[in-house]
């Protein structure tokens, strides 16, 4: 048996954490390893804890989610951090995402969203909530529309975009996965992004 999701929560708002712990506890696999309420203590937490998975609130007093982000990143390179912010925030977390989230949810979502997206970004995935992409993508400068893929790079993006791994996505096409990580970074380079959460907002947005 596959031990628990190992959850921080990261939110300002003492009843947003206490409903947030409240929800994974009444649910198999996810277990709260600590609660935060500022940037700071986010930092702290997620390295003592070294969770699996960090949800992360934008507008916080002190230290913020962008800024608490590029911290825990930086100290911790394969740190899960999601998003979880309320729709109004498209700006900031574009900013999150450029510090090193791995994607977003929203705080209207629904539980079982909720717990699909904390499995996705334990797995290595990337979260992003559907509803909110169009809105998200209208913030960010268009990133080379015109960019000239090839049918079997389209292919790989397009899976990447459906949130599966490069493992995946090699057994999906039935090539290699070090072919994979080769179309990735000629499809990052051709569209002009540096990450696979860049990737993925840019095929939604352009429908690959």
């Amino acid at each position: 048996m596959t031990h628990p999701i190992r959850v921080l929560l990261v939110d300002d708002h003492d009843v947003v954490r206490r409903g947030l712990a409240a929800l994974l506890a009444g649910a198999v696999g996810f277990t709260v390893v600590g609660d935060a309420a500022d940037g700071a203590e986010a930092v702290s937490l997620a390295a003592e804890h070294t969770p699996d998975v960090i949800l992360m609130d934008l507008s916080m007093p002190g230290m913020d989610g962008v800024e608490a982000t590029k911290r825990i990143v930086a100290d911790h390179a394969d740190a899960r951090v999601v998003v979880l912010t309320s729709f109004s925030d498209r700006e900031r977390i574009l900013d999150a995402l450029d510090a090193g989230a791995v994607g977003y949810l929203l705080k209207d979502v629904e539980p079982d969203e909720l717990f699909r997206g904390v499995q996705a970004a334990a797995r290595g995935e990337s979260p992003l909530a559907p509803k909110a992409a169009s809105a998200l993508l209208s913030a960010r400068a268009e990133s080379r529309p015109s960019a000239e893929l090839t049918a079997r790079e389209r292919e790989v993006l397009g899976l990447l975009a459906e949130g599966l791994a490069n493992k995946h996505i090699a057994r999906r096409l039935g090539i290699a996965e070090k072919t994979v990580k080769a179309h990735l970074t000629s499809v990052f380079q051709r569209i002009g992004v540096t990450d696979r959460t860049q990737a993925a907002l840019w095929a939604r947005r352009h429908g690959s």
